[in-house]
């Protein structure tokens, strides 16, 4: 359904490619990072399941129902990994993706999240030909509310206390977009 010779994908400062096994040291740098998954509902990984989950992002794909597509995010000017999006294909039938990401808070307010999204949303509509994108945030994460907003994403729900997290309840947003709603955009 997605094709690896679109890869990479060069944007004006990043460059979109599957993970490689040489990128597990700076993939595991930021995925010990509490912060990185304060919005997350979920601690970070450690040992076998932070092994587990990099062998998952080793091995993308976008073919049946829950399959993950995850790229790696680099700098294009050095080829430093900076952090990662990902399309789950939520349902076939349907045509609907999730977008998700996860960067290193090291080079947050680049503008380096929205533009690797924006590109993975694009792939998603034109390449996937998907209806709907959709992206699930904590309502608390303002960083990812405003990225998505950026992007032209609408808010359809609030969803209140739907997740539980160390004893704490969460509420989450959906944001989505129809590809109508892609294409139109200025």
């Amino acid at each position: 359904m997605l094709s690896l010779d679109l890869f990479p994908l060069t944007t004006d400062r990043l460059i979109l490619r599957p993970f490689k096994s040489a990128d597990f040291p700076a993939y595991a740098a930021y995925h010990r990072l509490k912060d990185v998954y304060r919005y997350l509902y979920a601690s970070p990984p450690e040992g076998d399941a932070m092994q587990a989950q990099f062998a998952d992002a080793l091995n993308t794909k976008l073919v049946s129902d829950g399959d993950v597509f995850r790229l790696a995010v680099t700098l294009a000017d050095n080829g430093c990994l900076v952090g990662e999006v990902l399309l789950k294909l939520a349902s076939r039938s349907a045509a609907q993706g999730e977008i998700g990401y996860i960067f290193n808070p090291s080079w947050a307010g680049r503008g380096f999240a929205a533009e690797a999204v924006a590109a993975l949303v694009r792939i998603g509509f034109e390449e996937v030909a998907l209806h709907r994108i959709f992206a699930r945030l904590d309502t608390a994460n303002a960083g990812s509310v405003a990225l998505v907003e950026r992007l032209g994403f609408r808010r359809e729900a609030h969803l209140i206390e739907n997740d539980r997290f160390d004893g704490a309840w969460g509420d989450e947003f959906i944001y989505a977009m129809l590809r109508r709603e892609w294409a139109a955009r200025p």
